[in-house]
């Protein structure tokens, strides 16, 4: 990943984690949390493409793992968006413009199920069943019913300070500049020199011509004296 990806990155998940453990996890909404980390990923994955998001999402998980507020084992959540990034990044449009909303909600609702599923599932492997006592029913419905109401708040934002952060302003000052040279260039072999060349030669024929009347014009007196 590039330098610009991977601090912007960095900084939109730990404000992410802070705001999901701070703010989020304690408003006690009925079923699941909103999950903030998770619609950070989305977006990023979805300007990045799936190698992008496997890695962001990872990161994210394992962020998430190792903070004081979580109640599982290192590596569960990181396993989950670590998926879910890579399946996120492939919805990633070709023109890396999206033509309506319609795509990036039935990718966050996807997402949300599926996380819900995936951790679920993760934890029956180690001996968790909490999602059993809690309800899986009613988990998948409140995830996928908070994420969505959070995501146009939250998706369109990420994913525009992305593309911001791929317009380096260096790499198009420097490929302009690149640009310019090799047109100059273009235009200095293809043309100029050619046209100089021309020039040169029209310069040089009029020198010959008048050289020539000279001397004529001197064997002419010989003659005449």
């Amino acid at each position: 990943m590039r330098v610009n990806r991977i601090l912007l990155s960095s900084a939109l998940i730990v404000v992410a984690l802070v705001l999901q453990v701070s703010v989020l996890a304690r408003l006690h909404l009925p079923g699941a949390v909103p999950d903030l980390l998770l619609l950070t990923v989305l977006g990023l994955a979805l300007v990045y493409g799936h190698v992008g998001g496997a890695l962001v999402g990872f990161g994210a998980g394992l962020l998430a793992d190792l903070a004081a507020a979580a109640d599982h084992a290192a590596g569960r959540y990181a396993l989950v968006l670590c998926v879910i990034g890579y399946l996120a990044g492939l919805a990633k449009p070709e023109n890396g413009r999206l033509k309506s909303a319609t795509g990036p909600m039935v990718v966050v609702v996807a997402a949300a199920v599926g996380t819900t599923l995936l951790y679920a599932g993760v934890g029956a492997l180690v001996g968790d069943t909490a999602a059993r006592h809690v309800g899986l029913g009613s988990l998948l419905f409140t995830a996928a019913l908070y994420d969505l109401l959070l995501a146009p708040f939250v998706v369109p934002g990420i994913m525009a300070l992305a593309r911001r952060a791929e317009n380096d302003p260096l790499a198009e000052t420097s490929s302009a500049a690149k640009s310019a040279d090799i047109s100059s260039g273009w235009l200095s072999s293809g043309t100029g020199l050619k046209i100089g060349g021309q020039r040169g030669g029209l310069g040089s024929l009029k020198t010959k011509a008048r050289t020539r009347t000279a001397r004529v014009g001197r064997v002419k007196g010989v003659k005449r004296l």
